[in-house]
């Protein structure tokens, strides 16, 4: 068994017909952070697929998702969390506890720079850059990939655009 994943971080309250395309094809949608808005959660939960979200720095008391997500799915163990640093630098906090989560797929938002990327550990790191329009981020991205028997495969980066650009 497989499950295709659509991954998106920092909306800060943006969606559209071009991102919801892109999450049609798959199974379950995860974001990491920096929702922006309910309205973002709504359009996405009307794909009706499962949803797994984490809250970012913007988020506040406005959504009620978790600062954390650890699950796994298809033999991965993932750790979701806004804010990790990268994997040349992670912060301290991070640092500290990945001996214990032991995560094969890390994923987080914030920078606004879309990674892929193994680290020293062997895990995987991926920031799926930011798929709105607010921020210093020149293009909007997200990422697609395949979760399988213990695996990530099919690791795609979806480009938008440049940021601020209106789609016809």
């Amino acid at each position: 068994m497989s499950t295709r994943i659509a991954l998106l971080s920092d909306t800060h309250g943006f969606m559209d017909d071009e991102i919801l395309d892109h999450c049609q094809s798959c199974d379950e949608i995860w974001h990491a952070g920096d929702i922006g808005s309910k309205s973002v959660m709504t359009a996405l939960e009307s794909l009706k697929k499962p949803i797994r979200a984490v809250s970012g720095n913007i988020d506040g008391k406005l959504l009620e998702y978790p600062e954390d997500q650890h699950f796994t799915r298809d033999g991965v163990r993932v750790w979701m969390r806004h804010i990790v640093g990268n994997p040349k630098r992670y912060n301290p906090e991070i640092l500290e506890l990945l001996p214990s989560v032991k995560p094969n797929l890390l994923i987080c938002g914030h920078s606004h720079i879309l990674e892929i990327a193994r680290d020293s550990r062997g895990i995987l790191f991926i920031n799926p850059g930011a798929a709105g329009h607010h921020g210093f981020h020149p293009r909007r991205t997200m990422v697609r990939l395949t979760l399988e028997s213990g695996r990530v495969r099919d690791v795609e980066a979806i480009d938008f655009g440049a940021r601020g650009r209106v789609n016809p």
